[in-house]
């Protein structure tokens, strides 16, 4: 069924028998790396497949007056609320703190209050994170590099 079955046990026996700590920072190196694609791809304001973000809705005539200036997520996207961390079997790209949930609304396009005053909106799904094929080969460059320096 997949071609690359006997590769990729060969690469993860490679990847076992790594040092818990050549392991660890080689996963710190890959969410590093991952969290600059992800900032980068979303201040372009795409997708990970390459499509453009929805739009914003327009605000209502009562609302502000003028009309918004900033780009979408200027302030989720920096590594105060985008943290990297790798450990020995994982490197992972999160959001912490109080924009989590914020940003899985928008990641996942469920339905939330702006503020606690207004009406329940439905969010249009807008994909934060996620991997691309320049992600992948970004990936595997550093795992070959890391097996390599071994």
């Amino acid at each position: 069924m997949n071609e690359f079955r006997a590769f990729e046990d060969k690469l993860a026996g490679l990847i076992a028998a790594l040092s818990p700590a050549a392991r660890r920072r080689m996963m710190a190196e890959i969410a590093k790396e991952l969290r600059v694609s992800q900032q980068k791809r979303i201040k372009r304001q795409q997708a990970p497949d390459g499509t453009p973000y929805a739009a914003r809705k327009r605000q209502s005539v009562k609302g502000k007056k003028g009309r918004v200036k900033r780009a979408m997520f200027t302030k989720l996207r920096t590594n105060r609320y985008m943290k990297a961390k790798g450990t020995n079997e994982a490197a992972v790209v999160e959001f912490v703190g109080r924009v989590q949930r914020m940003a899985r609304v928008h990641q996942e396009g469920l339905r939330d209050r702006p503020n606690k005053y207004s009406q329940e909106i439905k969010y249009e799904p807008r994909v934060l994170l996620g991997i691309t094929k320049s992600n992948l080969k970004a990936i595997n460059e550093i795992i070959t590099y890391h097996i390599l320096q071994s």
